[in-house]
């Protein structure tokens, strides 16, 4: 029987190797999530703004997962990533997320959500995804919910999460107040050579596979091409064990990988 999962019978894996939607204790948590997740929980606890940027696919959800999981049960974190929209309909996206109907205007859904914050027991961490795609005056509404002069603390902690053109947008002059309540800021680089050869090894694990199924020049050359991007990792890999599969092969050397590529025209 042919399909999307004949590959895993083939390899007699126990579940899905190389994909994004995976449980937090199956996390690589290289040396890049272990600086990330260090700012991040001084950002947590002193922090009111913070700002992590990162190429596409390079893990920025993966780290947001381990972030939020990192919480401890004073917190309520939030989380929105539809930014693309007015800057009224992301005001009531967050007082959605606080379990509220949203009020009509954008100034009562504003009042809205900070008497919420205001008068709870948690503290509360809104992740705002996708970010760079937000509006300079969705952004600046943002800044209003994290400055107060009659607050000893942030009522809300915004993490601010998206692609390297976020940091032009935040460098606005129009931005320049919110700019400066930036407490933390990382970028998210792509896996080293090392780093991928883990990440393969460690996804086969999980999956209950040998890690060997890959040569080592495989390997290197899914570095070379996916430039240390795991999402692009996990598009090659998992193109080369649906092609050994097909092929009835048990091992996925140089000539298999070159076919593979060819094959399919991914890059």
């Amino acid at each position: 029987m042919k399909g999307i999962y004949m590959f895993e019978r083939h390899f007699h894996m126990t579940s899905l190797p190389f994909t994004e939607h995976i449980t937090v204790d199956r996390i690589q948590q290289d040396d890049r999530f272990t600086q990330a997740l260090s700012r991040l929980q001084y950002f947590s606890l002193q922090g009111s703004l913070a700002v992590i940027t990162g190429n596409t696919g390079v893990g920025k959800s993966t780290l947001i997962k381990l972030f939020l999981n990192s919480l401890d049960r004073s917190y309520c974190g939030l989380y929105v990533h539809l930014t693309q929209v007015q800057s009224s309909c992301l005001l009531k996206l967050v007082s959605e997320q606080l379990g509220q109907t949203p009020k009509q205007t954008k100034e009562k859904v504003f009042k809205q959500i900070l008497e919420r914050v205001r008068n709870s027991d948690l503290k509360h961490l809104l992740v705002l995804d996708e970010a760079h795609l937000a509006t300079v005056e969705a952004l600046t509404d943002l800044r209003l919910l994290i400055s107060s002069a009659l607050d000893d603390t942030a009522p809300l902690k915004i993490l601010l999460v998206g692609q390297q053109n976020l940091n032009k947008t935040l460098a606005l002059t129009t931005l320049t107040d919110l700019y400066h309540r930036i407490n933390i800021r990382y970028n998210l680089k792509p896996l080293s050579k090392t780093q991928t050869i883990s990440y393969i090894d460690l996804h086969l694990k999980n999956a209950g596979a040998d890690s060997s199924i890959f040569s080592n020049d495989v390997k290197n050359s899914i570095f070379k091409i996916s430039h240390g991007i795991p999402r692009l990792i996990n598009q090659v890999a998992t193109t080369c064990l649906i092609s050994a599969a097909s092929r009835n092969l048990h091992k996925i050397d140089d000539l298999l990988f070159s076919k593979t590529i060819d094959e399919f025209h991914i890059f």
